[in-house]
């Protein structure tokens, strides 16, 4: 299979590594407001969605393509959460009215998006335990959403629950009765992460974003994102430390001249490549098969990568003012986001037994 990016690929993924550099963005840290504002302005944001929702007429394979750079970057901005996950579920399965309620403003970066997907009791995301029993003309949703991405900063979260007929996908707000959102501190420290508790919820049914399918759909779709950034973030932590291993001297030689160390970084090197096929593979193709593989690969290596650039850097690997730091504790995020090397196994196992 010919994984060559497009020229719409590259072209919207050179813009988006030129604004993340032109802004300072990442190992010096800036402002991420300001870095979301300048996505939206110069129609990033909108460029990688369908036409019919206000996009280019691009997809995922653009929207990776940024999420790589963002992740180069490590850029704490929501675009995984507002327009490859939450976003492309409401151009792709929603309403027309939902596209201009909840879409049209989010890609003018007015307002923030992200995706309930993951329940507080370890349940397998496909099948939430989450539950919404219909209520006349409407939905009531009862559960608990742990370390929702965006959570502490969305407008509108999309729910991922299970109903009497299969899966569904609700919008709420947080200002819904019986909506109860409270920060959580996950491993890099952001504070966007939320977990979100739904104490008989009622949504009304134009709430309700496409039909019983769009569960695994949607987190397979979210898990080929979750990919595409750790790719980003381990490109970008193995650069940092192959100049660093360049530049530090040891014995009158610079360290990556030893045999330790550069065949650890050529190890590294190899997992960033197999990291970056796999994900390549399922964005092209997100069957089962395919994302799990990719999931594997980007917790699987993402762990080794990060730890080994963390021992290249020595002392300076775990310094909480270093860039490094940022890169580690990003990829460890990641590493266990929509499920752990474990668990994408599982799913491989289950899937070709079936």
């Amino acid at each position: 299979m010919d994984f060559s990016l497009s020229p719409a690929q590259v072209d919207l993924a050179g813009l988006v590594r030129t604004i993340c550099k032109d802004l300072a963005y990442g190992r010096t840290g800036t402002d991420a407001q300001a870095l979301w504002r300048e996505l939206a302005r110069s129609d990033v944001l909108s460029a990688a969605l369908p036409e019919a929702a206000g996009g280019s007429g691009l997809g995922l394979l653009e929207q990776c393509g940024v999420l790589e750079e963002l992740g180069r970057a490590v850029a704490r901005v929501p675009y995984r959460e507002t327009v490859a996950v939450a976003g492309a579920a409401i151009a792709e399965r929603g309403t027309s009215g939902q596209v201009a309620a909840w879409l049209a403003p989010a890609l003018r970066g007015e307002l923030v998006l992200t995706a309930a997907l993951t329940d507080a009791d370890g349940s397998d995301p496909e099948q939430p335990s989450t539950r919404a029993e219909p209520d006349g003309d409407g939905w009531v949703l009862t559960g608990t959403k742990s370390a929702v991405p965006a959570g502490t900063t969305a407008g509108v979260i999309l729910v991922s629950a299970t109903t009497p007929a299969g899966g569904g996908l609700f919008a709420v707000t947080p200002s819904d009765a019986g909506v109860s959102i409270a920060a959580q501190r996950l491993v890099d420290d952001a504070d966007d992460a939320a977990l979100v508790e739904l104490s008989g919820v009622r949504v009304p049914a134009d709430r309700r974003v496409g039909g019983d399918d769009v569960v695994p759909w949607l987190v397979r779709r979210a898990t080929v994102a979750v990919c595409a950034e750790q790719v980003g973030v381990l490109e970008g932590a193995l650069e940092l430390t192959a100049a660093y291993a360049s530049t530090r001297t040891q014995f009158g030689r610079p360290i990556g001249a030893f045999q330790a160390v550069s065949q650890r970084l050529a190890d590294a090197y190899i997992d960033v490549r197999a990291a970056r096929l796999t994900m390549w593979q399922a964005a092209s193709d997100p069957t089962p098969e395919a994302v799990a593989t990719a999931k594997f690969w980007a917790a699987e290596a993402g762990h080794r990568v990060a730890h080994t650039c963390v021992h290249v850097h020595g002392g300076a690997g775990i310094d909480l003012d270093g860039s490094m730091h940022r890169y580690f504790t990003t990829a460890k995020r990641l590493e266990f986001e929509l499920g752990s090397a474990t668990t994408a196994l599982r799913h491989l196992g289950a899937t070709l037994a079936r």
